[in-house]
């Protein structure tokens, strides 16, 4: 009897042993498909952590991971819409402000015969620097909404730097012929904001180096300044940042802001690159166009 009961028992572990692989082939497909929706969930939601707002899921099935998509693109939507709510409001706000400015003007033109001089060259100053962080404003929405460059052209930086640079009296400019495809207002106003960086927080004479590193053509500006903390490095490329102690300083807030969006617009970035030996220093790398100018 117990001999018999040993065939018996391989049998029936045989027999659950194929019921088991049978469904685990059967399931297989089931849970594959499973996963890769998961996985295409994910995905979406790290292109939107990433900054990208239009992301979105396909809608799989009517189970709980479709709906789970479905709520993940009613909130991606939302986020979108109010990201761009906010963006068309900055707009239109710095629009507005260009009313009362010229009324200002206006008032200013008026006083010119009979005001106190300092009083009125006080007022003027004011007046120019409210009109360039508006415009700054304005740049700095235009190019968060867009995707892409409105004009591209081959722009020689090294010459485009030696202009810039010529407006300044302690600001010299060297390196070697690069040439990268962009927009060559934006690249004159990304050369311009280092450069007047470097002037209102540092300390002269300024060098502006035009090079390569690597298929980047890269733009260094540096000077003689103490530079920022290892903290603050990052933090000096955000809006209205103002370096502890450096309430008094000039300047609109957006400068460097402005120089970081241009470079990403460009396929770029904008990186502090200071060294002990020189503290206060900042870097743009760009996609060159080509390696050499006939």
């Amino acid at each position: 009897m117990p001999g018999r009961q040993g065939p018996k028992l391989l049998s029936i572990v045989g027999f659950l042993g194929a019921i088991a692989l049978a469904v685990a082939i059967c399931a297989y497909p089931l849970v594959r498909r499973l996963a890769g929706r998961l996985e295409r969930l994910q995905a979406g939601v790290e292109q939107l952590g990433a900054g990208d707002l239009a992301a979105r899921v396909k809608i799989e099935g009517k189970d709980e991971v479709a709906r789970l998509a479905e709520s993940f693109n009613r909130a991606a939507e939302r986020i979108e819409d109010l990201v761009g709510s906010h963006k068309l409001l900055l707009a239109n706000a710095s629009h507005e402000l260009r009313t009362p400015l010229s009324r200002i003007r206006l008032g200013v033109e008026f006083l010119k015969e009979s005001a106190d001089p300092r009083r009125r060259g006080e007022l003027e100053r004011d007046i120019a620097e409210l009109d360039q962080l508006i415009d700054e404003i304005l740049l700095s929405s235009r190019l968060e909404a867009v995707k892409g460059l409105d004009q591209r052209e081959e722009v020689d930086l090294l010459a485009l730097a030696a202009e810039e640079g010529a407006r300044y009296e302690q600001c010299s400019v060297a390196g070697e012929l690069v040439v990268v495809l962009g927009d060559r207002a934006l690249l004159r106003r990304m050369t311009r904001n280092l450069i007047e960086n470097a002037e209102r927080h540092g300390a002269p004479p300024i060098e502006v180096a035009i090079g390569r590193e690597g298929s980047h053509a890269a733009i260094t500006v540096s000077d003689h300044g103490a530079g920022v903390a290892a903290s603050e490095r990052e933090r000096v490329f955000s809006p209205f940042f103002r370096i502890q102690g450096d309430h008094q300083s000039s300047g609109t807030g957006l400068g460097l802001t402005l120089v970081r969006q241009i470079a990403r617009q460009h396929g770029g970035d904008a990186f502090w690159v200071g060294t002990p030996s020189r503290p206060s220093r900042i870097q743009v790398l760009l996609p060159a166009e080509r390696q050499d100018v006939e």
